[in-house]
């Protein structure tokens, strides 16, 4: 690195270890875009190409949109120094955040190859798995002989990623199948590619959804998998590409079944007011949702006030539903993302829960007897709770069964429907659940 002086603000100046120490630090990314943006064009220039490989490091500190708006504000050359170190995957992502003129002319100012190469990733659905393919890799001419074919891998051996299995295409560039590089390298020089190929291959379609395409590749062990439209080739979907997308779909699971959206930067470089916005819409829906569980304590107001004893277990009994439903969600959606379970299998996963939730509904039933005769409140209201808690836990599994494999078969993301969708919905319904049966068996409430 260069030693060099950047101004960061009005009132600093930084020299290079300073300007580390300044990286190292665990700035909130707003504060740290603020910083950039305040700079002015050549001393932005001068601080990326100070940083080097480090400038990759600096935009993944900050927003997707505030990383992609200072890319459209450096030299190309500099520009082209910084996005060779920027991970694909996250270029993309900047790109998709700008607007069609800024974003077309981010890729003007990036080398030719790079933007035809980025153009066309962009062109597909960000989940498709045509958006995440690479285009580096060596293809076989099925008309050429072996001779020709050790030839052109020796001479492109720099240039392109020379795969275990070499897939094999016609002139218009149809995929025709697969040569492994150990047959070519046995195999007589005088045969022709197309008399030693394997047509037997899995393939995936340009539009298939990116996390189906990840287990396919990660499951079979492979290192990669061919990518086509229309029986044409157009790039190679990468293991580690699939390992990528895989613990990215992992982490938006774990944060939508919490009721909370995705960051978009790491956690802890996530201000208090990114997290505020990230999480307000789900609390306030679901707090919406909560209210109902008042209006149906206001409906039932005089059978508490007939038996107050009633109102001790409505904790016990909403908390036993909305623990038994997400365990269940929790367990189905993780089913449903490595593609154990889909709609076809409703029928079974009742089947199974049910009996569960049965055998767990008892278990919990004689605990909730010997809580209501631990607190005196007597036989009857014994026989209310106990029947109670196996009714709600049995109408919760069938909630937690149904509701997340119909979100996946209406295309919305069944992680949303989980922890506390579930358990506000069995609140209110367990609620209006445990006030009928205590008006079959308690005669005062009638």
């Amino acid at each position: 690195m260069k030693k060099t002086h950047l101004l960061l603000n009005r009132h600093q100046l930084l020299d290079l270890p300073t300007l580390q120490a300044w990286l190292d630090n665990e700035l909130a990314p707003d504060a740290r875009a603020a910083q950039l943006f305040a700079l002015r064009q050549e001393e932005l220039n001068c601080l990326f190409d100070t940083l080097g490989p480090d400038g990759a490091r600096l935009l993944g500190m900050l927003a997707r949109t505030s990383g992609a708006r200072l890319l459209l504000r450096l030299h190309p050359s500099v520009l082209t120094l910084v996005q060779d170190k920027i991970p694909r995957r996250e270029l993309l992502a900047m790109l998709r955040s700008l607007g069609k003129r800024d974003r077309a002319t981010l890729l003007a100012n990036l080398p030719s190859a790079a933007s035809v190469q980025l153009e066309g990733l962009l062109s597909w659905p960000s989940e498709s798995v045509g958006a995440h393919m690479r285009h580096d890799f060596f293809t076989l001419k099925g008309e050429e002989s072996i001779a020709s074919a050790r030839q052109r891998i020796h001479d492109a051996w720099d240039n392109a990623e020379v795969f275990q299995d070499i897939y094999v295409v016609d002139e218009r560039g149809q995929l025709l199948g697969y040569l492994s590089l150990k047959t070519l390298l046995v195999a007589e020089p005088e045969r022709a590619v197309c008399e030693l190929m394997d047509k037997d291959l899995i393939r995936l379609d340009a539009r298939m959804d990116q996390e189906l395409a990840a287990r396919m590749v990660v499951e079979r062990d492979l290192l990669s998998l061919p990518v086509e439209s229309d029986g044409r080739l157009l790039g190679i979907f990468h293991l580690d590409d699939a390992a990528d997308i895989l613990e990215l779909e992992s982490t938006e699971d774990a944060e939508l079944q919490g009721g909370s959206s995705p960051l978009e930067v790491p956690y802890l470089h996530a201000t208090p007011w990114q997290l505020w916005r990230k999480r307000i819409a789900w609390l306030l829906i679901l707090f919406v949702a909560e209210a109902y569980t008042g209006t149906v304590l206001r409906a039932f107001e005089e059978q508490l006030e007939a038996a107050i004893s009633l109102a001790f277990f409505i904790p016990l009994l909403i908390g036993s539903g909305g623990n038994s439903g997400t365990q269940i969600t929790t367990t189905l959606v993780r089913a449903m993302a490595v593609g154990e379970v889909s709609l076809r299998n409703l029928g079974t996963v009742l089947r199974k829960e049910i009996t569960t939730a049965m055998l767990v509904s008892v278990a919990m039933a004689l605990a909730a007897w010997v809580r209501a005769w631990s607190l005196g409140v007597g036989v009857e209201v014994g026989v209310v709770v106990t029947l109670t808690i196996i009714a709600i836990v049995l109408w919760s599994a069938v909630v937690a069964s149904i509701i997340p494999l119909l979100l996946r078969r209406l295309r919305l993301d069944p992680a949303v429907a989980s922890a506390p969708f579930i358990s506000t919905l069995v609140d209110g319904t367990g609620l209006i659940i445990y006030f009928e049966i205590a008006k079959l068996i308690l005669p005062d409430l009638n």
